[in-house]
């Protein structure tokens, strides 16, 4: 009876020195180690704006053209950005960083698009970039899309941004919110 008792106590006791060995990353995993938000500002090229585009489209379906969005959603579009990054909603604020990367106006039906981007800095506040990619669906007041990475400050950086259109001026200019979460922070 004692060696069963010994043998049910010493399991007990290796399962609680596991448990207490759980890394913390577990522990942490529903509190951002570092949270920020940045404002970026879009302004599609539409033939007349050279001197202040940010963005180009560089792909169109058949039945549009690369100076104006489609119809139909802009379904087929791909556009590329360079877009500035502020830290308020002021076009003409310093920009901290760039906005670089594409977005794909991936439905008919719907008003919705797919990103790939990076937030380049470069500042004597953050140096590197995170990576974002994810689905955009344009008419929910806000979207979360993966954070997948980055390098510098942020090197291996994951965690969620929400976006949120904070303005827009027809379909030229569009700024975002980008509310960023990280969870794991290195």
């Amino acid at each position: 009876m004692a060696v069963k008792i010994s043998i049910s106590a010493l399991f007990f006791f290796c399962l609680l020195l596991r448990s207490s060995a759980t890394p913390r990353r577990h522990i942490r995993a529903h509190h951002p180690c570092k949270k920020m938000v940045f404002y970026f500002h879009d302004i599609i090229y539409n033939g007349k704006n050279s001197k202040n585009a940010t963005a180009a489209i560089v792909g169109a379906p058949a039945w549009g053209n690369k100076t104006i969005l489609a119809t139909q959603n802009h379904f087929g579009n791909l556009v590329v950005f360079d877009d500035p990054i502020t830290l308020d909603n002021n076009l003409h604020s310093t920009p901290v960083g760039r906005a670089q990367g594409f977005y794909i106006y991936d439905k008919k039906d719907v008003f919705t698009a797919w990103l790939g981007f990076s937030f380049v800095f470069n500042s004597t506040e953050h140096k590197g970039s995170i990576n974002f990619a994810g689905a955009d669906p344009l008419m929910n007041k806000t979207r979360d899309i993966s954070v997948t990475g980055g390098t510098g400050d942020f090197f291996m950086a994951r965690g969620v941004a929400t976006l949120m259109t904070d303005s827009f001026e027809g379909e030229v200019y569009f700024r975002l919110r980008v509310d960023i979460k990280l969870y794991e922070c290195w």
